[in-house]
């Protein structure tokens, strides 16, 4: 029994689909004005697993992402500039070349993070009249009303419900954002549905419209696409937990008050990952518009195969904060080489055999229990550890893991999981700094992080030297 957190119920609930066996999945893709981060990634790594259990579920999973490439504001308040504009600009590109390079981009880290794409892809600019069809319907109903030089709003004050995903308490945000909201709007939580081009400029990403030359808001692009791949009602509708206040409520109320009827059975949304900070004040989590962001090609170019970061993702709940630190994602490296080295052992005993039930069952329950990772890898290495078992059938059990777990432990090699000198040496500086500090804990526990990536540290009145085991 399938069992899932609902944000909007803010409950773990029996799953249960709208068609038998059939699940609609959308899920809001990246905004490809620049490389996704570390960050973004794990929100795509939770909508993998989620996708990879329904399926080891028995269900036929229709998987729709959008990738929006015009119409994402920097601001949540329909102020300042398009995302798409900014990177553009940035790099002297037209924002048509801008978006096909990072959406290309987007889609080698999902394949190296073996992340399934979706069966569909769909781009807010091959949608523009499905979102003007959507503005319209809204206006016919009486939900819309026009700023003058800025554009076509949502009047979020005839929705009695409005905020009912964040729970947000609508009439203080009024009462306590008057004097900052936008000239012309009526309510602070109102937002733009339709924005105007400026009538000094010439935008590059502009369409012809009833309300006069402009783009689509934001919000306005994932209700469209997802209405016309999924219908007017939808299974499963995810992203992550920043998208819950203002994304998604906005969603929620144009999707609902233009079809008259709920629209998403199961919200669900992954948390962040954070980062923690020297002067001991709550972590942060990454941001692109902060600047110096972690890539998933930054992890490459420190030695690190980029499954060390799924497997490192795994050890997290997606519904909790997960620290980032570079010792942590070394212990996962180094999980991911010892996991490597049973997989290459058991092999070659293998020849068709089935899985362990007990140790299966017990993997079922971890992932049918809201997508518990942590204790689907337990069972994982619970399998590997089993002494009663038969190296042939612990191989096919991990096999039929790795369905939901993705690792490749199918196609995994003989290659070396090898750390790289620069990472080698930025942990002895971390060790020596530690020592320095007199936190002898954190210097051991680097050495031995080290020692089990096959790298043997020994201490001289020179310095510390290193070599590999």
């Amino acid at each position: 029994m399938l069992r899932l957190y609902n944000t909007m119920t803010r409950s773990v609930e029996e799953f249960r689909p709208i068609r038998d066996n059939t699940v609609g999945v959308y899920t809001c893709g990246p905004t490809v004005y620049n490389y996704a981060h570390v960050g973004n990634l794990r929100t795509y790594l939770f909508e993998d697993v989620l996708v990879r259990v329904l399926a080891a579920c028995g269900y036929d999973v229709k998987h729709v992402m959008n990738v929006t490439d015009v119409g994402h504001l920097v601001s949540d308040a329909d102020e300042g500039e398009d995302k798409m504009a900014i990177g553009a600009a940035r790099e002297g590109k037209t924002a048509w070349e801008v978006a096909e390079f990072y959406q290309q981009a987007f889609r080698r880290d999902l394949a190296r993070l073996n992340i399934r794409e979706p069966l569909i892809w769909c781009k807010a600019t091959d949608h523009i009249a499905e979102q003007i069809a959507l503005v319209r319907t809204l206006e016919d109903k009486g939900f819309t009303y026009i700023i003058p030089n800025d554009g076509v709003y949502f009047d979020t004050a005839r929705l009695p419900d409005y905020g009912k995903l964040a729970r947000l308490d609508v009439s203080g945000l009024r009462a306590g954002a008057r004097v900052e909201m936008v000239a012309g709007k009526r309510n602070a939580t109102d937002f733009a549905l339709w924005k105007f081009s400026p009538k000094d400029a010439r935008r590059q990403m502009e369409w012809p419209s009833p309300w006069g030359v402009g783009f689509p808001g934001w919000h306005i692009e994932c209700s469209a696409m997802a209405m016309k791949y999924l219908g007017q009602r939808v299974d499963i509708h995810c992203g992550g937990v920043d998208h819950v206040a203002v994304h998604h409520t906005n969603e929620i109320a144009q999707s609902e008050s233009a079809m008259g009827h709920p629209w998403v059975n199961w919200w669900m949304h992954g948390e962040f990952l954070v980062f923690p900070r020297e002067d001991g004040a709550e972590a942060a989590k990454m941001s692109k518009s902060a600047g110096g962001f972690i890539t998933l090609d930054t992890l490459v170019e420190r030695g690190f195969d980029p499954l060390a970061y799924r497997y490192f993702c795994l050890n997290g709940h997606y519904r909790a904060q997960l620290v980032f630190t570079w010792e942590a994602l070394v212990a996962a490296a180094n999980a991911l080489g010892r996991l490597k080295r049973a997989v290459l052992d058991l092999r070659p005993r293998y020849s068709g055999q089935r899985p362990i039930v007990a140790r299966m069952e017990e993997f079922r329950a971890a992932c049918e229990d809201d997508l518990n990772m942590p204790r689907a890898l337990a069972a994982m290495w619970g399998a590997i550890k089993d002494e009663q078992a038969e190296g042939a059938e612990v191989y096919a059990t991990l096999l039929a893991m790795d369905a939901v777990l993705g690792l490749g432990i199918g196609g995994m090699k003989e290659e070396a999981l090898a750390i790289s000198e620069q990472e080698i040496r930025r942990l002895i500086d971390d060790r020596n700094a530690a020592r320095k500090a007199r936190d002898f804990a954190r210097a051991d526990a680097i050495r031995k992080q080290l020692a089990e990536m096959g790298v043997t540290l020994e201490d001289s009145p020179g310095g510390t030297l290193w070599r590999r085991s």
